[in-house]
C-alpha cells in the first residue's frame, strides 16, 4: 500500500526515536516553571540562533512558497519573502521582550496596566488561536506527505479515476479557453468542472495515507518530546531540526534541474513574467503594493504571538537574544530555495498541471527523490512542523497555567503548575489536530495566520512606545478588531442569506480568462453538478472591502490581489486608530506602574543575577534615571537614541538584507528568458 522504500522508513523513525531520547535527557531541567518554560534564561548565542531558526522556518514557509510560485511566478514569494525587511527591527523587537524580564506575553498586559482581566483575556485568546496555528503545521505535513504516499492507478477506485481523469480534461479545457478555441457546446462542461474543482472533488493523485491517524502520530511524537523536556528539549532539538530543514529545502534544486534538462531550461519552460519578483501592476501578481499591505501586518501582528516571550525570554542576555536574529537570515536564504522550487515545478508539470497547487512540494518529491531522499524529505518536514508546534505548545501552557488556571486558583505550586502545564500541552496538541480537518486552500489559510494575531499586535506595539496607552483602548480595539478582522469575514459565509445574496457572490474576471470571486473566497454553484442553480459564497468574506465598496471605492474592477492589498491595508491600520482614538478620551493608566514599566525597558539586562537585581532596584527607585535617551524627553512617546550596539547591529542587518534581496533579483535575472 505504500510507495516508501524500506530505507526511507528507516530514515523517519530514526528521526521520531532521536527527538524523544532528547527530551527524556532533557527533563531533568524542567523541575521550576522558569526552567520548563524559559529553560532558565540561560540560552547563549547558538541555542538563540537553532530556536530563532527552528520557529522561524516552519514547512508551512516552504509549502505555501511553493504553491503560491507556481501559480503567480516569483512575486508568489512576498508571501514569505517580505519578512526580509523585518530582519532589521528583530535587532531591537528581541531585546525588548528580554528586558520586560516576564514570562508571557499576557503578564505584559498586567505590568503594564495592572490588568489581571486583559491578561487572562488575551490568554484565553491565544489558546483558541494556537489551534489555527498548530492545525496549519499539521495540514501541512500532511499534504506532502500524502502526496509522498501515492496510490498505484491500477488500484483506484470508480470515483478516484472520475476526480482524477475529471481534471485532466479541466486541465485540456482550460487551455482550449486561454487559446480561444473553446466549442460553445463545451462552456457547460467547463462551468461544472470548475464547480467541481472549486468544491475540491477534482485532484491529479490519490493518496493511501489514512489522513486521521497520520495527525495522531504525528502529535504523539511532539507531545512526548516536548512534555517530556519542555524549553530545553525544544532548544537542543533545534539544532537536530535545523540541519534537517536546510536539507529538506536544498533536495528539490539540483534533483528539479536535473529533471526539467539544466539551469538554462527554467527560462526556456516558463513565461517571462514568472521571473517578475515585484510583480506586474494590473495584473493578478503580486505588486509592490500588495508587498507593503503583507509587510505591514506582518509587522504589526508578529508582537502578538504568543511565543515572542519564550524565545526571547529565556536568551542569557540581550545579545544572545539579539544574536537569534541571524537565524531569521538563514530562513529568508531558504525561502529562495523554496521559491526556485516552485519555478521549477512550472517547468516540471506546466502551468496549471497540478489540481491542487499546494500539493506543488509534494508532488515534485514524489516525482524527482528516490529512496533515501524522500526519507530525508519526510524527516525535514516533520523535523521543521515539530519545531514550531513545540515553540507554540510550550507558549500557550505557560499561558494557561499562568494567566488562566492562578487567576482562578493563585496557590497553585511550582510543581503543580508544570505538572499542569504538560497536560495543556497534550490538549492544546490535539485541538490543533482537530483543527486540521477544518483547513481550506493554502492562500485563505496564510491569509488568517498573517491576520489573527492584528488585534493583540497593535496593543502590544503601543505598549512599548506610547505612555498615552490605556487598557480601555485596548479592550475597544481588541473587541472591534476582532469582529471586523477575524469574526464576520470567517463566519459570513455560514449565513445562507449572506452566502447566497446576489451582490456578495458576483464574479470578476480581473487580469486573468478565470473568473475570481470578489467578495469570497470561494463561489459555487448551490447544487453540485446544477449549473443553472444559484450561486453560494463560502470560505473568507472580505468584509473590509465590503466596506470600502460601500465607501465608494469599485472593487469589483479590481484584480483578485488589488482586493487581498486593500483588505491587509484596512487590516493592519484600523487597530491603530482604534487605539490612540479611545486612548486619548479615556483615564490615562497610574502614572507610577508606568513609569517603572518604561524605566524598566529602558534598564539593559544585567550580566549576572545580582548586577540585574540591582539594575532593577535601582530603577524602582529612580524610574526615570533613563528619561534623557529619549529622542523627546517631554514626550508620551518612548522612542529612544541609538548607542554603538544599536547604531552597527541596524547597519549590518540592513546590509544582510540588501544583499540577500540583490542574490534573489541576480538569480531570478540569470534564469530569466
Amino acid at each position: 500500500m505504500s510507495s516508501l522504500h524500506p530505507l526511507d522508513w528507516f530514515i523517519i523513525l530514526a528521526y521520531l526515536v532521536a527527538v524523544v531520547v532528547i527530551g527524556k535527557s532533557a527533563a531533568g531541567a524542567t523541575k521550576s516553571e522558569e526552567g520548563f518554560f524559559l529553560a532558565g534564561r540561560k540560552l547563549g548565542k547558538l541555542y538563540q540562533f537553532f530556536l530563532n531558526f527552528g520557529n522561524a522556518t516552519e514547512p508551512q514557509g516552504a509549502v505555501s512558497t511553493a504553491s503560491f510560485v507556481y501559480q503567480q511566478g516569483a512575486s508568489g514569494a512576498w508571501l514569505s519573502f517580505q519578512t526580509v525587511f523585518m530582519n532589521p527591527y528583530f535587532w531591537f523587537m528581541n531585546v525588548w521582550f528580554r528586558r520586560v524580564r516576564l514570562t508571557t506575553v499576557a503578564d505584559l498586559f498586567q505590568d503594564r496596566f495592572g490588568s489581571r482581566r486583559l491578561s487572562f483575556f488575551y490568554a484565553l485568546f491565544q489558546i483558541i488561536v494556537a489551534c489555527v496555528f498548530l492545525g496549519f503545521g499539521n495540514v501541512v505535513a500532511y499534504r506532502i506527505a500524502s502526496s509522498l504516499v501515492v496510490k498505484q492507478e491500477s488500484v483506484w477506485t470508480a470515483d478516484e479515476r472520475a476526480s482524477v481523469e475529471g481534471y485532466r480534461e479541466l486541465r485540456v479545457l482550460e487551455s482550449q479557453v486561454a487559446r480561444g478555441t473553446l466549442a460553445p457546446a463545451d462552456q457547460p462542461k467547463l462551468e461544472d468542472l470548475r464547480d467541481r474543482s472549486n468544491r475540491g472533488d477534482l485532484h491529479s493523485f490519490v493518496t493511501v495515507l489514512n489522513e486521521g491517524l497520520f495527525y495522531i502520530g504525528f502529535t504523539l511524537v511532539v507531545g512526548t518530546y516536548i512534555i517530556l523536556g519542555g524549553m530545553s528539549a525544544a532548544a537542543v532539538n533545534e539544532g537536530l531540526q535545523s540541519v534537517l530543514i536546510v536539507v529538506f529545502s536544498v533536495l528539490l534544486i539540483p534533483t528539479g534541474l536535473s529533471a526539467i534538462g539544466g539551469w538554462k531550461a527554467l527560462g526556456e519552460k516558463l513565461p517571462a513574467r514568472f521571473f517578475d519578483l515585484f510583480g506586474a501592476e494590473g495584473s493578478d501578481q503580486f505588486s509592490a503594493w500588495t508587498l507593503g499591505g503583507i509587510l505591514l501586518v506582518s509587522l504589526v501582528q508578529i508582537h502578538g504571538l504568543s511565543h515572542n516571550m519564550g524565545i526571547c525570554g529565556s536568551a542569557k542576555d540581550e545579545l544572545a537574544a539579539r544574536t537569534g536574529v541571524s537565524g531569521n537570515y538563514l530562513k529568508r536564504l531558504m525561502i529562495i530555495l523554496w521559491a526556485f522550487s516552485g519555478l521549477i515545478a512550472v517547468a516540471l508539470f506546466g502551468v496549471g498541471g497540478l489540481s491542487d497547487p499546494d500539493s506543488t512540494w509534494g508532488a515534485m518529491s514524489n516525482r524527482l527523490l528516490g529512496p533515501g531522499l524522500v526519507g530525508l524529505m519526510l524527516a525535514g518536514v516533520l523535523a521543521g512542523t515539530m519545531s514550531t508546534l513545540a515553540a507554540k505548545a510550550l507558549a500557550i501552557s505557560s499561558l494557561f497555567v499562568r494567566n488562566v488556571y492562578r487567576t482562578i486558583w493563585p496557590n497553585v505550586t511550582e510543581s503543580q503548575g508544570v505538572l499542569y502545564a504538560r497536560f495543556t500541552i497534550a490538549g492544546i496538541l490535539i485541538l490543533g489536530a482537530v483543527s486540521a480537518w477544518a483547513m481550506g486552500n493554502f492562500l485563505s489559510i496564510v491569509n488568517l495566520v498573517l491576520t489573527v494575531n492584528l488585534p493583540f499586535g497593535a496593543a502590544v506595539l503601543l505598549i512599548f512606545f506610547w505612555r498615552r496607552l490605556t487598557a480601555s483602548a485596548v479592550w475597544t480595539s481588541v473587541l472591534l478588531s476582532t469582529a471586523v478582522i477575524l469574526l464576520v469575514p470567517w463566519t459570513a459565509g455560514r449565513i445562507h442569506a449572506v452566502a447566497t445574496h446576489p451582490s456578495l457572490v458576483v464574479m470578476s474576471a480581473g487580469a486573468s480568462a478565470r473568473p475570481a470571486p470578489v467578495y469570497f473566497s470561494k463561489v459555487v454553484h448551490e447544487r453540485p453538478g446544477d449549473v443553472s442553480s444559484p450561486m453560494i459564497g463560502s470560505g473568507r468574506f472580505n468584509f473590509e472591502c465590503w466596506i470600502l465598496g460601500r465607501c465608494g471605492v469599485d472593487v469589483e474592477r479590481l484584480t483578485s490581489n488589488q482586493r487581498l492589498t486593500l483588505q491587509f491595508f484596512f487590516d493592519g491600520l484600523f487597530p491603530f486608530a482604534v487605539l490612540i482614538l479611545v486612548s486619548l478620551v479615556t483615564r490615562p493608566s497610574d502614572p507610577e506602574r508606568v513609569a517603572f514599566f518604561y524605566g524598566k525597558m529602558k534598564t539593559p539586562v544585567g550580566k549576572t543575577p545580582e548586577l540585574e537585581a540591582a539594575a532593577i532596584e535601582e530603577t524602582r527607585r529612580n524610574p526615570g534615571r533613563f528619561d534623557h535617551t529619549k529622542l523627546v524627553v517631554r514626550s508620551n512617546w518612548e522612542f529612544c537614541r541609538w548607542d554603538r550596539v544599536d547604531t552597527i547591529g541596524f547597519i549590518v542587518c540592513c546590509a544582510l538584507s540588501g544583499a540577500i534581496i540583490a542574490l534573489f533579483v541576480g538569480l531570478l535575472r540569470a534564469a530569466a528568458p
